[in-house]
């Protein structure tokens, strides 16, 4: 054997053997405040193959479950399974963790679960007291998603569920489950309130549109300072305003759950402003359903839209009306966006391609694309369009040119 070959194999000797699922066995590190913490929280010891974490459980009057209509679900989760309706499979979930950015090194120190039970909400959460009882702490919460598969989140679908899904995989806990649905709700709440709110950041969609009141909580940012304060021995007050934070989020998760498919289930009279309906009409047409899109976005427009937004809505109604050959309708729209801006341009071409190969005006069609190639450069020139922009569309306004005139001397 040579020196290296020796060399490694004293090493790999040196190597605890792998195992497919670690057993935990927390000792000393366990942090001398953590009885207090115990004590004020009113928590409990959980103990299972893996080791130890401990659990705490809180009941809330609200909110209550409602029922909830087939067609809402659809229009979130198209060609999701019939019993992913069934609010009695709802499982809410939000992690508080050691960092804000993921990856390998950031361990999910707080897991919150809730779920609706008899006439009340009950949230359930997973704290390990040290790194040990990681495992243990995940086996448990992959028991209590086996009895409620349908997963709802608010940004978890790209931070806390790949995050659970890694560390499962790091500690080998347990086998990871595929939910049965996996709902997450930032993005229909930016459908509906990008508009009207500058951050659609979960504890401001509880403000400005649930009215749903926390009372005194903590920043987000500031939970993994608090937490690792709490492992060098601050006293059980910060790390319990975490626990306090935490369940205010899930009980918000499901404020906010209820008011989306209230929303959803009569969109047409659901009592939403301009700014929410516009974001409707743009998931039913996203999802299909172009005639309910269309009416809905007319709705909108009549009640007042920001001007970027209204020239959106606009352009989707011109091109429902041409799509049903209503071209009085639709080129009343275009005519309404001419301008210098990207759907200024668009409405020239539209206007062109309608005299042209609708109408037969290729005089008229040629008086358009003239228009349409001096709002280009002034659009340019003032910063509207960018530069791949100018090149594409005078590229496509002078290739037009030249067909007319080829037409116009025929």
């Amino acid at each position: 054997m040579n020196p290296l070959e020796d060399r490694l194999s004293r090493l790999s000797a040196l190597r605890s053997p792998r195992q497919r699922i670690p057993v935990s066995h927390p000792g000393n590190t366990i942090p001398s405040n953590f009885n207090k913490l115990l004590h004020l929280l009113d928590g409990t010891i959980q103990k299972n193959s893996l080791g130890s974490h401990m659990l705490v459980r809180r009941f809330f009057d609200e909110p209550r479950v409602e029922k909830i209509e087939s067609r809402a679900m659809e229009l979130l989760l198209p060609g999701s399974a019939v019993s992913a309706g069934d609010p009695g499979r709802w499982l809410f979930l939000d992690t508080e963790t050691t960092g804000l950015s993921g990856g390998t090194g950031t361990y999910a120190f707080l897991v919150g679960i809730g779920w609706w039970q008899d006439d009340g909400f009950v949230v359930e959460q997973y704290f390990m007291r040290d790194h040990s009882e990681e495992p243990s702490l995940l086996y448990g919460l992959l028991q209590r998603m086996k009895q409620r598969p349908v997963l709802i989140t608010y940004n978890g679908r790209s931070f806390d569920w790949p995050l659970l899904q890694t560390r499962c995989r790091m500690t080998r806990a347990a086998e990871f489950l595929t939910p049965l649905a996996h709902l997450d709700l930032l993005y229909p709440a930016r459908r509906l309130w990008r508009l009207r709110l500058k951050s659609v950041a979960l504890t401001q969609v509880e403000t400005h549109i649930l009215g749903f009141d926390r009372g005194r909580d903590i920043p987000s940012e500031t939970i993994p300072q608090l937490y690792f304060n709490f492992l060098r021995g601050d006293g059980p007050e910060g790390i319990a305003d975490v626990f306090y934070h935490n369940q205010m989020d899930l009980c918000g998760l499901a404020f906010l759950a209820l008011r989306i498919f209230k929303i959803l289930t009569d969109p047409e009279h659901s009592g939403c402003r301009a700014e929410e309906l516009f974001g409707i009409s743009r998931l039913l047409r996203q999802r299909g359903d172009t005639d309910l899109a269309e009416r809905i976005c007319r709705k909108a427009i009549e009640g007042g839209l920001p001007a970027s937004a209204e020239k959106i809505g606009l352009r989707e109604l011109a091109l429902a009306a041409k799509r049903r050959g209503d071209f009085e309708l639709s080129n009343a729209l275009w005519e309404k966006l001419l301008g210098c801006t990207a759907e200024g341009l668009k409405a020239y071409e539209q206007l062109a391609i309608y005299c042209e190969h609708h109408a037969g005006f290729p005089e008229r069609a040629t008086h358009w694309t003239r228009e349409a190639l001096v709002k280009l450069q002034e659009g340019y020139r003032a910063g509207r369009i960018t530069a791949p922009q100018y090149m594409r569309w005078h590229t496509a306004f002078r290739h037009r040119m030249t067909r007319l005139s080829r037409k116009i001397q025929d």
